[in-house]
């Protein structure tokens, strides 16, 4: 019996040590903190284990490491919007050729890499939006990074996204060719009950439709499912608790979208301000992946600074500009994959560029998208909230481009990076 109570009292002792070695806090002391709508002077963030216990002014607590961070700015982790992380700048490789000919254990191999690049870049958190032909590979990578095996943001993957047939690729091979493609076709309602339920069995977070794509005559953009299909896509997944997302570019796509029910139109080229309205009216956010098509452009030959402006940047600005005029929710989400993993500010610059306060596109990258995610305790620095905290070097409250400097990456309360 007493050495059962030894036994007992060593190892509660032992327990006690490793729960407190666990529960690291730290005090993180800044010129200047973004909460993820305001920014504060003279605030400092308190850390234990992985939540935030304090954000404030005259903080009275105790920490086990104070962390200095003289000239910088605290502020949540930036929530990346739209990647893929199995794909890698089209430039490097065609699109068509990634999908044909690259293996998943290559392209899984990459995707370790732009995983630890965004994480580096302060991208905590990041919604990806479709494997692009590797099936389930970004569902297994998000369990590789909940189970500390790779470093990398937090992940919310759409597996294979839904396409109807005959409208997605790789394309120009004659009948008798059979070859991958870079999403899961459904037709039907039987068919995308089906398919929506087996993606949500493995493992998806939301369900990607492409509500549109270029199978129209000379390659137009036109629908692909009717509202009705939509819809049961969008039942399936609410009655599992998920969400639907909608490529979208063509006015009639994104009229679908809208009707049955998506939260969030990716891309949205083609939009009216009438169409920007009702989006607003019914709660359903914009991400209008702007850094993608200025990718492709320069990728196609134009020098940008150096040649005019191309009509296709031309109109995407236009489209944006009048996005923002209607007041429609904005999600920061670049389309990261078709160009560099770990640019992704390229997204946000381009962003204030054609015109987005930039106060307003840092909220955008922090609470803005952890409401629209459904991200409860993400995307501000508040007490209770998780520990996904970055520090920039000067103020990208009034500098977009601060967001470049990253000196302090902390996800989950646990620090990747300290300069």
């Amino acid at each position: 019996m007493r050495f059962t109570k030894i036994y007992c009292l060593l190892a509660l002792s032992l327990f006690s040590l490793f729960s407190l070695k666990a529960q690291d806090d730290y005090l993180l002391k800044a010129d200047r903190v973004f909460d993820g709508f305001e920014s504060h002077a003279d605030w400092v963030v308190a850390v234990k284990g992985n939540k935030i216990t304090y954000a404030g002014a005259s903080y009275k607590g105790k920490a086990t490491e104070t962390i200095t961070l003289k000239g910088k700015t605290l502020l949540p982790g930036l929530i990346e919007g739209h990647s893929h992380i199995l794909l890698h700048p089209y430039n490097e490789v065609s699109w068509n050729d990634q999908v044909l000919r690259e293996s998943v254990a290559e392209r899984s191999a990459r995707a370790v890499n732009h995983l630890r690049a965004s994480l580096m870049a302060g991208i905590t958190t990041m919604r990806d939006l479709g494997s692009e032909g590797a099936g389930y590979a970004d569902i297994g990578l998000k369990q590789a990074v909940e189970k500390g095996v790779v470093p990398g943001p937090r992940l919310l993957v759409a597996g294979k996204a839904i396409v109807a047939t005959g409208s997605y690729g790789p394309k120009g091979f004659h009948e008798g060719v059979e070859v991958p493609l870079g999403a899961e076709t459904a037709d039907g309602f039987d068919d995308l009950i089906r398919v929506t339920r087996d993606q949500i069995g493995h493992g998806a977070d939301f369900i990607k439709v492409y509500a549109d794509y270029r199978w129209g005559p000379n390659g137009t953009a036109e629908a692909t499912f009717t509202v009705a299909e939509l819809k049961t896509i969008v039942e399936i997944a609410e009655s599992s608790g998920r969400y639907v997302v909608a490529h979208a570019s063509s006015q009639e796509g994104m009229r679908r979208a809208i009707e049955a029910g998506v939260e969030t139109i990716e891309h949205g080229d083609d939009a009216t301000l009438e169409i920007f309205n009702l989006m607003k009216v019914k709660g359903i956010a914009l991400c209008p992946t702007v850094a993608a098509g200025d990718a492709i452009t320069q990728y196609g030959g134009w020098k940008k600074g150096i040649d005019p402006t191309p009509a296709r940047i031309l109109a995407k600005q236009e489209n944006f500009k009048m996005a923002l005029a209607s007041g429609v929710k904005i999600v920061f989400g670049g389309d990261v994959g078709v160009f560099t993993h770990g640019d992704n500010v390229r997204e946000l610059e381009l962003m204030v560029e054609y015109g987005m306060n930039t106060k307003a596109a840092l909220i955008s990258a922090t609470s803005a998208n952890a409401a629209q995610f459904h991200l409860n305790t993400l995307g501000q620095l508040k007490e209770g909230f998780l520990a996904d905290i970055i520090a920039v070097e000067g103020d990208p409250s009034k500098e977009i481009s601060a967001l470049r400097k990253v000196g302090l990456v902390m996800k989950d309360g646990k620090i990747y990076k300290k300069d």
